[in-house]
């Protein structure tokens, strides 16, 4: 007889690791039209060293407090330019084992300007009205540079968006009505973006050095620590008697890492290849998987304690403390991972999926044994925090800690490791760092010519005073504005556009806010670009359009929840005690009947009638009114009841025809 198989086996670790990258690039690269270098001999080693050289930077930047503040941000501009030119190509296709001419000229030009920012910039600041005619030009070539490596990661939507409103400041003398303005100058723009602390030097570059750069690197570090793997190893053996067991693993992992990580895509590239083949193997469909990886993935970036930085960039903007966004995030999250659990679940169910008795499990004790520390290194983050530090020092302490640990552990210090965790922080970092640029633009333009003030007229003239409607526009601006950017960048952005607009017409503070952030993550598996259900897809070997729409039914939390923060503030618990509770309770009870609904299966296959009524208890269960509610989670549990009493093959409700509604 053959040995049962065993999730993760320790002898396996080294070839399971070279899968994970192997499969992860592949699929990146295949469906998202990502394209990257590939080098060999002495050009590799020089690259890698590159690469490491941005995380040490970002560390020393944590540990030198008193490091020159547009020293380091053009420092930083100039490591994200040149090595973003390094590793994707100009043009997408043609010899990807060497530098082309354009990447050469665009490495010289982007080293020449920012030590041209660097040199004497005291000098420069004090006639930002009057500024020289080599300001100008190295100000618009490094404007044009910005444009480009922003399209060489993530294509064309946020440096169209980019150009877009640098034409709108130039030529909006010519646009008639309420959109008009006197027009700028090549000046005052170049000194808005380039010259000044308002555009590619001031709150982009900040945001990305302290609050996303520094917990890049950490997950680096956790990655190649053998955090990743222990955590979805214990998502495994929690999840091993259940029905779908690895298809909820890779829901529990995935929250487990997405904190850290970030950014979804990553957060399937490292996960997804452990989790996708398993739920392929007992059962699930290729594109039923994927999808799966893909919503739980998302959902990671709003987890707390970390929440992917993006927390501390909503502190950042509305100086709400970081504890308190924390805080009000754990009722959403657990809402929508529960929904989560419960698609999967009945997924299950339908197919009849469970973890065969073949497959040996490892218990999660002895999973905890060995990987405690990794719980500890968060807790280590969080306290940090606590006692008021910055976020960047709070991630650096968190890195000191897993590298402490592991020598004591191993009882030696691998240098191999750390160095390829520098290496792989490095490489993270390009894939958002090469938005700061675009996002300085959008940030001064917007500061510029008030266009975000003119916009909150029209948000406000197209909602019509409706804050429902005005929900309904949030998430379609965060969809188009967010395609194919990690959701830090999605939520500023978001933010910047329609941030203003929420607040005139009344909504709270923290309330916007959240609204922006959920929606602003949502592009990442929302057909048509969906890019972390495309690479799911890619892992999965599945078709990219059904995997996005399936990930997109996933993750309704992701686009129900946002209407609750405003009509229902308990979730968010912006009210008294027994109120969140009474929310928090109804809301989940909608959540579920809602899934009950989308999927036609509750215990059993539900009937049109049991359908109908669940509608009708999903709607209850949502508005806000204790008698409401009762009268919704009455219905919904007379319908469970129904369902329980009468499992068999004949339902009176449907009535005399006594249609079937047997399990599929």
């Amino acid at each position: 007889m053959k040995p049962p198989a065993t999730f993760f086996p320790q002898e396996n670790n080294k070839n399971m690791e070279l899968i994970r990258e192997e499969e992860a690039l592949a699929a990146s690269q295949e469906l998202t039209r990502e394209v990257q270098r590939t080098f060999t001999g002495v050009s590799h080693y020089i690259v890698r060293g590159a690469l490491a050289l941005i995380s040490l930077f970002i560390i020393y930047s944590t540990v030198n407090m008193g490091f020159d503040v547009v020293i380091k941000y053009a420092t930083y501009l100039m490591l994200m330019f040149v090595m973003t030119a390094v590793v994707y190509p100009f043009r997408k296709k043609g010899n990807l084992t060497r530098l082309s001419v354009p990447d050469i000229i665009v490495i010289i030009l982007s080293i020449a300007g920012s030590i041209y920012v660097m040199y004497d910039y005291n000098s420069r600041f004090m006639r930002l009205g009057m500024l020289t005619t080599p300001d100008i030009v190295f100000g618009v070539i490094m404007v044009i540079l910005g444009l480009d490596i922003g399209r060489r990661v993530i294509g064309w939507s946020l440096t169209i968006v980019s150009l877009l409103l640098i034409v709108y400041a130039l030529y909006g003398k010519f646009i008639p009505g309420h959109f008009g303005h006197r027009g700028f100058s090549l000046t005052s723009i170049v000194g808005h973006i380039y010259a000044g602390l308002e555009g590619f030097y001031g709150i982009s570059s900040r945001m990305m050095i302290i609050y996303v750069a520094p917990f890049i690197i950490m997950g680096a570090f956790l990655e190649r620590t053998g955090g990743g793997e222990f955590f979805i190893r214990l998502a495994f053996a929690l999840t091993r008697n259940s029905v779908g067991g690895p298809a909820k693993a890779a829901v529990v992992g995935s929250a487990f890492l997405g904190s850290i990580s970030g950014s979804a895509i990553a957060n399937v590239s490292s996960t997804g290849v452990f989790t996708i083949p398993m739920m392929k193997k007992i059962g699930y469909k290729p594109h039923v998987a994927g999808a799966i990886e893909a919503a739980a993935s998302t959902g990671g970036q709003i987890m707390p304690p970390i929440m992917g930085a993006v927390a501390f960039i909503m502190a950042e903007f509305t100086q709400i403390p970081y504890l308190k966004i924390v805080g009000v995030a754990v009722l959403p999250i657990m809402l929508y991972y529960i929904t989560l659990m419960a698609f999967v679940h009945i997924e299950a169910k339908k197919k009849n999926i469970r973890v065969k008795d073949t497959v040996k499990v490892e218990p999660a004790l002895s999973i905890l044994k060995t990987g405690w520390h990794f719980f500890f290194v968060i807790a280590i983050v969080v306290v940090i925090m606590a006692f008021g530090y910055p976020p960047n020092l709070s991630a650096l302490g968190g890195i000191v800690t897993l590298v402490i640990i592991n020598v004591i552990k191993h009882r030696k210090f691998d240098y191999k490791m750390y160095y390829d965790a520098l290496v792989l922080g490095g490489k993270y970092c390009l894939g958002i760092g090469s938005l700061v640029a675009c996002i300085g633009i959008i940030l001064s333009m917007v500061g510029l010519t008030g266009v975000g003030l003119k916009f909150s007229w029209l948000f406000t003239t197209l909602s019509r005073g409706s804050f429902f409607l005005a929900i309904v526009l949030v998430g379609l601006i965060s969809l188009i504005l967010g395609m194919g950017l990690a959701s830090s960048a999605a939520y500023i952005v978001t933010a910047v556009a329609v941030g203003p607009a929420l607040l005139t017409m009344g909504f709270p503070l923290l309330t916007a806010h959240f609204i922006m952030i959920w929606f602003s993550i949502d592009s990442e598996i929302t057909p048509p670009v969906g890019l972390a259900s495309i690479v799911g897809a890619g892992i999965a070997r599945a078709d990219a359009v059904k995997t996005m729409f399936t990930a997109f039914k996933y993750a309704k939390g992701l686009y129900i929840l946002p209407f609750m923060f405003y009509f229902r503030p308990g979730i968010l618990l912006q009210d008294s005690f027994l109120m969140i509770l009474e929310t928090g309770a109804s809301v989940l009870l909608g959540l579920l009947a809602f899934v009950g609904v989308w999927e036609n299966y509750l215990v059993r296959k539900t009937s049109l009638p049991e359908r109908i009524l669940l509608v009708v208890a999903t709607g209850f269960l949502f508005v806000s009114g204790s008698l409401w509610n009762g009268i919704g989670a009455l219905i919904l549990g007379l319908i469970v009841l129904w369902q329980l009493k009468f499992p068999g093959k004949k339902n009176i409700l449907m009535g005399a025809h006594g249609i079937s509604c047997s399990e599929e």
